[in-house]
């Protein structure tokens, strides 16, 4: 696993590791279980069976300044990690059945209206659609005698909503202390999956024969749940008022053309391929994921 040790790969690494699967890191630093990134390049994979790939700095960081570096380690921390791996399956003498890369529904022009399958056009909208588009890309894998042996999945994640990371601790304390509410307008999709079941549909994937192509890893409701949606499911679910709002213009302030976007706008997205595949999520709207999640 590639990102191995950051908040979904440590949880996704518990659940393989739960369904008796062995599960090597892929990271900076050396340690127990884990390789650099240094040692995939120079050496190649060590045997396996999947390769996940979970690596990108994040991008709605709030300590970092959106400088033309940050922009370039952003691109970077998934464009040259996705770049590593599947050079290093194209080029392994005994390659993984199964290469999952986990991107993002931002791929998908933001709208209000226009609901995405898998099958919908994109990766050419804003700053972080041709991004998703251009890390993909450099996934695919060259065919050997017109086919693939290793099958290639791009699981389009939603926001992740889990109790130990991702975005939904930073927005508890403001519903805590009575200061929550809508970001912009309140109108904008708000396309999301809960943790739990990012982790099972990418164990899915792995273990799964012809699972491959494109998966959009949200709930179902996501295809109608806004940004006012989720402030009031919040608010019922912690029992504190939401009336306050933070106002477009802060945001792009804070956080620059190429960032606000990503919480000022959404896209209304469904997991055709996904459910279609055969997997059942286990919180498929709102109030169920946060009464697990603030249980």
């Amino acid at each position: 696993i590639g990102g191995g040790s950051g908040f979904v790969g440590q949880s996704l690494s518990q659940l393989l590791r739960k369904r008796g699967h062995k599960v090597t890191i892929i990271s900076r630093k050396p340690g127990e279980q884990k390789i650099t990134w240094g040692d995939v390049t120079k050496k190649g994979l060590p045997p396996c069976d999947a390769v996940v790939n979970l690596a990108g700095e994040n991008v709605l960081n709030p300590l970092r300044r959106w400088t033309e570096q940050f922009k370039k380690e952003v691109i970077a921390s998934r464009i040259e990690t996705t770049r590593t791996l599947s050079e290093a399956i194209a080029q392994s003498e005994s390659p993984p059945r199964s290469w999952v890369l986990v991107t993002g529904v931002g791929y998908y022009p933001p709208s209000q209206t226009q609901q995405y399958t898998e099958n919908s056009s994109g990766g050419d909208a804003d700053f972080l659609s041709r991004l998703v588009k251009d890390w993909e890309d450099v996934a695919e894998l060259p065919l050997v005698d017109g086919k693939s042996v290793t099958q290639l999945s791009k699981v389009r994640s939603g926001v992740v909503l889990g109790r130990n990371g991702g975005a939904l601790p930073t927005m508890l304390w403001p519903f805590r202390l009575c200061l929550g509410g809508t970001v912009g307008s309140g109108r904008q999709p708000f396309p999301w999956i809960h943790i739990d079941d990012l982790c099972r549909l990418l164990c899915h994937t792995i273990e799964q024969e012809g699972i491959c192509g494109v998966l959009n890893a949200v709930s179902p409701s996501s295809a109608s749940d806004t940004n006012a949606d989720f402030t009031r499911a919040l608010s019922k679910a912690l029992g504190r008022p939401a009336l306050f709002f933070t106002p477009a213009f802060a945001v792009q302030l804070l956080l620059g053309n190429d960032r606000a976007p990503m919480l000022l706008e959404g896209q209304r997205v469904v997991p055709e391929r996904t459910l279609q595949s055969g997997f059942n999520f286990l919180y498929p709207d709102l109030d169920s994921a946060l009464a697990e999640l603030l249980s």
